[in-house]
């Protein structure tokens, strides 16, 4: 490969030569780039868990005070009563930040599962009464 090139017909094929090796070794970064992502993607999960716990999401404020006030109320006064000074800290901010992920994740599903319970139906999901129904005893 150190030989020298003497002619213009050698020039184009050691550019040609130097092209497929180039070709051959970007495939095999592509490959390797691959497998590492497959090898990879269970340690992602677990970092993506643990990103719920050291921060927090911002995109709902109505969210993310509730999860304040749970975490003052709840967690602090009645369930870490007993704790130390650290405990007391740490742990309403990693409940915090879990709790308001978690809250943003599942908002959908809750606001559903109240919109089914406020929903008015108005005689709309009814089923209209049948001949036998009639001769059931009604007081008045």
């Amino acid at each position: 490969m150190n030989k020298k090139i003497e002619t213009y017909k050698e020039l184009v094929d050691q550019k040609q030569k130097l092209e497929v090796l180039l070709h051959a070794q970007k495939e095999l970064i592509r490959a390797d780039v691959e497998e590492l992502k497959l090898e990879l993607r269970p340690l992602s999960g677990v970092a993506a868990y643990v990103k719920k716990f050291t921060t927090r999401d911002k995109t709902a404020l109505v969210v993310s005070l509730s999860s304040d006030v749970l975490a003052q109320g709840l967690l602090k006064r009645i369930v870490l009563a007993r704790s130390g000074w650290l405990m007391k800290t740490i742990l309403p901010y990693f409940f915090r930040n879990f709790s308001s992920n978690f809250l943003n994740e599942q908002k959908d599903k809750f606001i559903d599962k109240v919109r089914g319970i406020l929903k008015h139906k108005n005689g709309k999901d009814q089923k209209a009464p049948s001949a036998g129904d009639a001769d059931e005893g009604h007081i008045l």
